[in-house]
């Protein structure tokens, strides 16, 4: 997560409030043969025929960009709005900004810290930002008559906006319209609608529509309507529509580190000295060979995709490898792999670790494009399979997933991409969906809600103690007893007071996110307790609508006579480790403790290890070179976060089969 600005989007209230505004709204030009749609399905029916679209075109654009949710009419990281993602970034840009505390990005003491500020502070004008496409709800109002406001909140009358849009798209390449028409032939007008300034990202969006096409889609929506696509295999699309669009066609640069069919560019990050010894912006290193590559961490920008790129391209800020864009799914690559970045504010993952930034906005109740959770999934794939990185929890986490790395640094860590990233959908889509073994004795637990109907009361989106909006999440809420009325567990390094975490947006202290894993450790009705930062955690859990999975694995106990021990951020060489001239790494322990009896789930055993980068040119004793230990460390699901402790400490087992009350 960047700490630039946080643009915070409209919000359009859905309900009693605007069904009784709609009355003084101008009337839509829906023709009075056409009886008034009674399902979804009909709506889409019903405004692909008003606007001599394609249905199966309308569906399957519709699809990429929202998979069919309303979303509340709130609108998406890119000011997107409904079903059919009509973009307002006009809107967006007058919106207040919410600063974000600064949290050293590079997460190693033996330099001076790096918190991602930005060179003007922690504000950044995104006024200036013209994203692609970035203003399609006017046009859709000039062409339907409908008022802005209505088009934001009503989805029908959003369909009826993203039909006339396409339409006139068609209707400008001079291709052939109508409901009947051969959808291969509205391959423009799809490719248009991603709204890209690139030939690849219109066409690299224009195939995923498709490819959704080809295959078939069903689901039902965010507010219970069903939706179906059927598929239609052996489609081919008329690519060569695309030609009339005149949009450029950037060369792909060699050593390039994405897969083929999205699409990509180079926008380095500047490695940089400025003298006095410092330097910026990432580390040079050799990896996998000099250090295996373990994680890939997902964060989401704070800013918008423009913001985002001039930070990065900034010598004194901070970096990452990858930048996504919301509207289309396009990608900037800016680190090599090979190299360090400074994104996740803990130089032991950093070290091992390769950065995406998403564009969006965790804090603000907003959400993200189906176009760009694809292409991420794709890059995800790719880079698993480039750096042998296993495709679970335990190896693609959030930024929110990183331990802090000493005590003080816990409360400043961040927590994006937050809990309105879709975890299982992401997964499904990396094609390594979260699978349980169906036994409801198992020793362990993934947790899996159900993403739409899953809508914990958030509070503080817009403003301190105002609900969020109503919206499907990720996460499972813990509370220190199975009722609905308990208080909410604590993070002794967030409220060291003792007190409850909240449910405000920020505070993940008493969260689990879907496809972690965590040891069991009690069931009572419709509530499963787990082992979560040395207390036991509750979540409602009813076999009618489960928020978990049983699971089987290894977990971490104390060895028999040791009553506690340390947990520890970051995986650290013992101190006869480090040859002469190189200052040891403290090996300290966090304010957690994991008591006798307690039980973790493991997720890795990894190797101690140092990655030694404090000068610009390695002149450094010991620069250059990763320094490793015989110290072992075990990674496990502790709390929301990730932590280590040392392999002497514990006994891996497997986990109990058994129901523990």
């Amino acid at each position: 997560m960047l700490p630039t600005t946080h643009p915070l989007s409209r919000r359009i209230a859905i309900g009693a409030a605007v069904v009784g505004a709609a009355a003084l709204l101008p009337a839509s030009p829906a023709p009075a043969t056409v009886a008034l749609p009674e399902t979804r399905q009909q709506e889409y029916a019903a405004a692909a025929a008003e606007f001599g679209v394609p249905e199966s075109v309308l569906l399957g654009v519709s699809y990429l960009e929202s998979r069919w949710d309303t979303n509340a009419g709130t609108p998406s990281t890119s000011g997107g709005y409904g079903p059919m993602h009509l973009t307002d970034v006009a809107g967006l840009a007058a919106e207040p900004e919410h600063p974000e505390h600064g949290e050293d990005r590079r997460g190693d003491p033996a330099r001076p810290a790096r918190p991602a500020t930005g060179p003007a502070g922690p504000h950044v004008d995104r006024t200036g930002d013209t994203p692609p496409g970035g203003q399609t709800l006017d046009a859709a109002a000039a062409l339907t008559g409908v008022d802005e406001h209505l088009l934001r909140a009503e989805p029908a009358a959003n369909i009826r906006g993203g039909a006339a849009l396409l339409a006139s798209y068609q209707q400008a390449l001079a291709a052939p319209t109508g409901p009947a028409s051969d959808p291969a032939t509205w391959y423009g007008a799809v490719a248009r609608y991603a709204g890209s300034d690139r030939a690849d990202a219109a066409a690299a969006f224009a195939d995923e529509v498709y490819r959704t096409l080809a295959e078939g889609a069903s689901r039902t929506t965010d507010d219970g309507h069903r939706i179906t696509l059927p598929g239609r295999p052996g489609m081919v699309p008329q690519r060569s529509w695309l030609d009339r669009l005149g949009l450029p066609g950037t060369p792909r640069p060699d050593g390039l580190e994405c897969p083929r069919d999205i699409s990509c560019e180079w926008i380095p990050a500047p490695y940089q000295a400025f003298g006095d010894g410092d330097y910026g912006n990432h580390d040079l290193s050799d990896r996998p060979g000099r250090q295996k590559i373990e994680y890939i961490v997902i964060h989401d920008t704070e800013g918008s995709y423009d913001t985002t790129l001039r930070l990065v391209q900034d010598p004194t800020y901070v970096s990452w490898q990858y930048t996504l864009r919301s509207a289309d799914g396009h990608i900037a690559q800016h680190v090599k792999g090979k190299d360090v970045a400074w994104h996740a504010g803990n130089w032991y993952v950093n070290a091992k670790a390769i950065g995406l930034e998403h564009e969006g906005f965790a804090a603000q109740g907003t959400w993200y494009t189906e176009a760009m959770y694809r292409t991420s999934a794709k890059l995800v794939r790719y880079l698993a399979d480039r750096y042998d990185i296993p495709l679970d929890r335990d190896h693609v986490i959030g930024h929110d997933n990183v331990p802090g790395i000493l005590p003080a640094n816990v409360r400043g860590m961040h927590w994006d991409p937050g809990p309105y990233w879709d975890w299982s959908h992401y997964f499904d889509l990396l094609k390594a969906p979260f699978r349980g073994i169906g036994l409801p004795a198992a020793g362990l637990v993934t947790i899996d809600p159900d993403f739409a109907t899953n809508r914990p009361a958030f509070t503080g989106c817009e403003t301190a103690g105002v609900p969020c909006p109503a919206r499907g999440s990720s996460s499972v809420i813990l509370r220190t007893a199975p009722a609905a009325d308990a208080p909410l567990v604590n993070d002794i390094a967030l409220r060291p007071d003792g007190t409850p975490n909240t449910m405000h947006i920020s505070d993940h202290g008493a969260r689990a996110s879907a496809g972690q894993t965590y040891a069991l450790a009690g069931r009572q009705g419709d509530w499963t307790a787990i082992w979560y930062l040395g207390q036991k955690a509750w979540f409602h859990n009813p076999r009618s609508n489960p928020a978990a999975k049983w699971a089987l694995g290894l977990v971490a106990t104390p060895k028999p006579g040791r009553a506690t021990i340390p947990v520890y951020g970051r995986a650290y060489p013992e101190p006869d480790a480090y040859p002469a001239g190189v200052p040891v790494q403290a090996v300290t322990p966090l304010q957690y403790t994991l008591a006798a009896g307690q039980r973790y789930a493991v997720g890795n055993v990894l190797p101690s290890e140092y990655y030694r980068a404090t000068t610009f040119d390695g002149s450094s004793p010991g620069d250059w070179t990763v320094i490793r230990g015989d110290l072992r460390y075990v990674q496990i699901q502790f709390g929301h976060r990730i932590m280590f402790v040392n392999a002497d400490d514990v006994q891996l087992l497997p986990s109990p089969i058994g129901a523990p009350h």
